[in-house]
């Protein structure tokens, strides 16, 4: 009798504008691509579902990125980024919280996978993270240093800075959206 290995049903979660702030911290950006090979390299992997949450200014911005990570096989999420006055600062600001999109989505197909990559360092994160690792599910959280939530990497199976893995997802020059 030969033994088959298990196969690991793997869904990935990027909260795009968090992951922005945290490459621009970083001094480089990471290639959606390389995202998905890197996390799926080991053959009992299997990628269930990508999902990728970003603000837009309108319906036309980041077209060709947008259009470039369906083609990847991204599922994504958008929402029109809303103005906000910061009376400590005197200044307007521009937010688009897709936090509540990426834990519908994460409980709307938690029955599909075994492991969730997420890419946020966003604490809000903390309380759907230990219900979905109630459930068996096994949590693994990339972010960078000083831009990670206490809570989140408390709450989460295993952390993964991004400058650690940057040799594996670094976006080449020469790659256009």
């Amino acid at each position: 009798m030969v033994l088959r290995p298990l196969v690991t049903r793997l869904s990935i979660f990027v909260d795009g504008n968090n992951m922005f702030y945290a490459q621009q911290k970083n001094g480089w950006f990471f290639d959606p691509k390389r995202v998905l090979q890197y996390f799926t390299s080991s053959p009992h992997t299997q990628l269930i579902n990508a999902f990728w949450y970003t603000g837009l200014k309108d319906s036309q911005d980041q077209r060709g990125f947008r259009d470039a990570l369906i083609s990847l096989g991204y599922t994504v999420r958008t929402k029109v980024l809303k103005e906000y006055y910061d009376d400590s600062s005197g200044r307007y600001s521009q937010k688009a919280n897709l936090d509540i999109e990426i834990v519908v989505d994460m409980f709307n197909t938690v029955e599909q996978y075994d492991r969730v990559i997420l890419f946020s360092g966003d604490g809000d994160f903390e309380r759907a993270i230990e219900l979905l690792r109630s459930k068996s599910t096994h949590i693994t959280v990339v972010s960078t240093e000083g831009m990670i939530a206490r809570e989140l990497r408390n709450a989460t199976d295993r952390y993964i800075d991004l400058n650690s893995i940057r040799d594996y997802i670094e976006k080449s020059d020469n790659g256009h959206y």
